[in-house]
């Protein structure tokens, strides 16, 4: 009998370590971040499969900050009057939960289709009645172009309750998490703990893009159809669509075991302080102490007072204004580089998410951390905290500039880009009965691109000789202004596939340079509000750059990219996702928008340092303690 309530003991004992807790929480950071980086990296295969626009799945990708806004307030409320590590653990559970809904989709919904001659969806010409005509806007009535439409918008409403889900499961992670470690880990360990515990976590991201560039290297219907059917598509076909919901598997399940640990932690522990000794009582603030005795309407009661005068606070406000703008060219980066890099210069998905994922993020991780030991060695004062951020985010704004200039311009497309895009120049396939919307890329003999073999009016072709599943060459092709009259599957080879290193290393050192700013830029926010107030300033701070940057910036930026295409896909008359971009507009309007960002974040920066000389309340320097 006492060997067993010894064993009883132990997962007592062994869950009542901060340092395993520390662990714990690690690995759920660590994951949350691998899975919002996942989808983020595969949001342009999501868009291909299901025919959302730039827009739709910006703000989809952004959905999940709603709940976590919303909800935010109440959490750090009621911090201290609930079990932390439990709700932390209920949070994992939801947040897996709406992982597993977003693949929903993929096991509800028909295959994927994509235009082929060797498959049920021909796409030759065809002598016949023209497919704009009434028979084919009687199939859209009835038939199952409707039905993809229909299914497309239930997609997306599926999917963005799903991210809906994961931000209220997301809310409890970081306040709980932090304040838990901080009330158990002892004054001494706990800055150390904290800095193990977000060490862990940022080679999440790393680790989502990484995950992304594997799976999206098989096909989206491995489970569901035939080897046979696929075979005509390699990762870099233009119609290609990769396992998107492999990763979300994956993440869900990550989740799910992380979350797990946090339902048997304890809801108090004893500091690391008391392990040793007899002490056996958990430690208990005074400021908790205060929060117990108010009740939750006297909460909101003062919530407006605090929040106004917080506002009215230009150190404060300004601050948090320049920090929306640089999260706002953060969300526009993690969100759309894949495309950019895709549309620009020719990179496959598995490329680009390859790239972004072992340079980009790795290179943000070791500005971050230099920032901090910058921060250490220099002992930067108050006051020069926004001079050092506006020269060193100066600098990555001008490496930004030659980007402009490191592409090419679109590749002729016959029908949609000038020399080629007048009216006269469908006579040639106009009795083709090219359904609408087909898209299967070929390149002509004559060096232009067709959206189709039936646009470059091919009759025939040739399969492969090592693959028959395959097509070599399309033949008899009307449209193609050469004696071969030939053309070949895929794009026209770019001109600028050379440039994709080089604008990859520009654009991940240019981001280092400006993650020097991160960790000065975060403790000014601890210098510029009252001791008694830190806390509420971070909630507050957190909130709005939710509201106004993480929110709303994946949107713009998704209206900038549509903006810029210049043939969209189409079905039954309904707009679909986009065909063909003008390259030049592409890149002058996804990297001016960053640009834009970035000078109104310095201008915000520039006009705090100018505040903070003529104020000598806030002329604040390196104390004994150690610098900011």
């Amino acid at each position: 009998m006492e060997l067993y309530s010894k064993d009883m003991k132990k997962p007592k004992r062994l869950f009542g370590n901060i340092k395993l807790f520390v662990l714990c929480h690690a690995l759920l950071q660590l994951t949350q971040l691998l899975y919002s980086s996942y989808f983020k990296s595969s949001i342009t295969t999501i868009e291909r499969r299901y025919g959302f626009s730039s827009t739709s799945s910006g703000t989809l990708s952004s959905l999940h900050e709603v709940g976590n806004t919303i909800l935010i307030v109440f959490v750090s409320y009621f911090g201290s009057r609930v079990n932390r590590p439990r709700f932390i653990g209920v949070g994992g559970v939801l947040m897996a939960v709406s992982a597993l809904m977003l693949t929903l989709p993929h096991f509800l919904y028909p295959p994927y289709e994509f235009d082929s001659v060797l498959h049920d969806r021909p796409d030759l010409c065809r002598a016949a009645a023209n497919a704009s005509g009434p028979a084919a806007a009687a199939a859209c009535g009835a038939g199952q172009e409707a039905l993809r439409i229909s299914d497309s918008h239930r997609v997306w409403l599926l999917m963005g309750g799903a991210q809906l889900l994961f931000g209220v499961g997301s809310v409890p992670i970081q306040p709980y998490g932090l304040s838990y470690i901080d009330d158990y880990a002892g004054a001494a360990n706990a800055p150390l703990y904290i800095a193990i515990l977000f060490s862990v976590s940022v080679f999440g991201p790393a680790f989502g893009y990484l995950l992304g560039s594997a799976v999206l290297r098989v096909y989206v219907d491995v489970d569901k159809t035939g080897s046979a059917t696929h075979q005509e598509l390699t990762p870099y076909d233009p119609r290609w669509v990769g396992a998107w919901w492999m990763g979300l598997l994956v993440s869900s399940c990550c989740l799910a075991l992380t979350s797990i640990p946090y339902f048997f932690f304890p809801r108090s522990m004893r500091q690391q302080s008391q392990m040793n000794g007899t002490d056996a009582t958990t430690r208990l603030e005074p400021e908790e102490t205060k929060k117990q005795k108010s009740s939750l309407l006297d909460f909101l009661k003062m919530f407006p007072s605090l929040l106004v005068r917080l506002l009215l606070s230009p150190f404060f406000l300004m601050l948090v204004l320049s920090q929306c703008c640089f999260s706002a060219v953060i969300a526009g980066l993690a969100t759309f580089l894949n495309k950019f890099l895709e549309h620009q210069y020719s990179a496959s998905a598995v490329e680009s998410s390859l790239l972004i994922g072992a340079v980009n993020l790795p290179s943000l991780a070791v500005g971050i951390l230099v920032g901090g030991i910058i921060m250490k060695r220099a002992g930067l004062s108050l006051k020069a905290i926004p001079r050092f951020s506006v020269v060193v985010l100066s600098l990555s704004a001008l490496l930004l500039v030659p980007v402009f200039f490191m592409g090419c311009s679109s590749q002729d497309v016959f029908g949609v880009n000038p020399p080629h895009a007048t009216p006269a120049g469908a006579v040639c396939y106009s009795n083709c009965s090219c359904p609408e919307g087909g898209y299967n890329p070929v390149c002509g003999s004559d060096g232009v691109e067709y959206v189709s073999p039936c646009n470059a009016g091919c009759t025939n072709f040739t399969r492969h000789p090592n693959n028959t599943y395959k097509v070599q060459v399309y033949t008899s092709c009307s449209c193609v202004a050469d004696l071969q009259a030939q053309a070949v599957p895929g794009h026209c080879p770019s001109s600028c596939p050379h440039l994709l290193l080089p604008v990859m290393l520009t654009i991940s050192f240019a981001g280092l340079i400006a993650s020097l700013s991160h960790n000065p830029i975060y403790m000014m926010v601890l210098r510029t509000v009252p001791p008694e107030e830190k806390s509420f300033a971070i909630g507050i701070q957190f909130m709005l750059m939710r509201v106004l940057a993480w929110l709303p910036a994946p949107a713009l930026f998704g209206m900038a990219i549509d903006s810029s295409c210049v043939w969209w896909k189409r079905k039954c008359g309904s707009k679909l996702s986009c065909g063909y971009y003008d390259n030049n507009t592409l890149r002058n309007r996804y990297l001016g928008l960053m640009l834009a960002f970035k000078s109104m974040g310095i201008v915000f920066l520039v006009m705090l340092g100018w505040k903070l000389r003529r104020t000598r309340e806030y002329s604040l320097e390196k104390t004994e303690e150690g610098p900011l």
